[in-house]
């Protein structure tokens, strides 16, 4: 991925959403950053259970960090929480 296309904040810029439907026919949209949405409660799962570091070796927080950010969680286990709380039975 191109740096153009990550925005510094975190996931993907407009222009990196269009590139990747462009080039592998998915259907990005926009981070969802509060509620129960089904798609939020489905990021929350799949990055809660990643084995991923929050900050590089600089300090400085990771995309993984940033991504949980944009969706609106600080933490794994805030996520983990959320979805576990969410998850339909």
């Amino acid at each position: 991925m191109r740096k153009e296309h990550k925005n510094p904040k975190g996931g993907l810029t407009e222009k990196g959403r269009k590139h990747f439907e462009k080039k592998d026919g998915g259907d990005l949209k926009r981070p969802v950053k509060s509620g129960d949405n089904p798609r939020r409660v489905s990021f929350a799962a799949r990055f809660a259970g990643m084995d991923a570091k929050m900050k590089n070796d600089k300090g400085e927080p990771t995309r993984y960090a940033l991504a949980l950010k944009r969706w609106g969680f600080s933490s794994p286990a805030e996520a983990r929480a959320f979805a576990k709380k969410n998850k339909e039975s």
